[in-house]
């Protein structure tokens, strides 16, 4: 009896020897730079890494535009105001000028 454990023991040494043995043989392959999944996520970190520096150079673009748009944007009422005040003294002026238009209108009222 004693004979058939140690058998059943180094069939079991055996066993975990040669699954060790393929664990590593997968853990090489799978840290190897040069091909499998070591070579990919060097390649993944090196795109984030560029990524990064086109996500900075955009956000400062947009930073730029928008204060270019606020300017634009201030000169425009500005210049919206001036439009208004120019028209609202408009019809202040004296001796307006009746268009012909108007007063074919009247003639026919008449």
């Amino acid at each position: 009896m004693d004979m058939i454990a140690d058998m059943l023991l180094g069939a079991g040494a055996l066993g975990a020897a040669v699954y060790c043995y393929v664990l590593a043989s997968r853990l090489k392959r799978f840290t190897a730079l040069e091909g499998g999944m070591g070579s990919a996520i060097a390649v993944l970190s090196a795109q984030v890494d560029e990524m990064t520096k086109a996500l900075e150079g955009a956000r400062g673009a947009a930073t730029d535009s928008a204060a270019k748009l606020e300017a634009l944007t201030v000169r425009a009422e500005a210049a919206a105001m001036k439009l208004e005040l120019m028209m609202a003294s408009m019809h202040d002026l004296p001796g307006r000028r009746v268009s012909r238009r108007r007063r074919v209108v009247e003639e026919e009222d008449a």
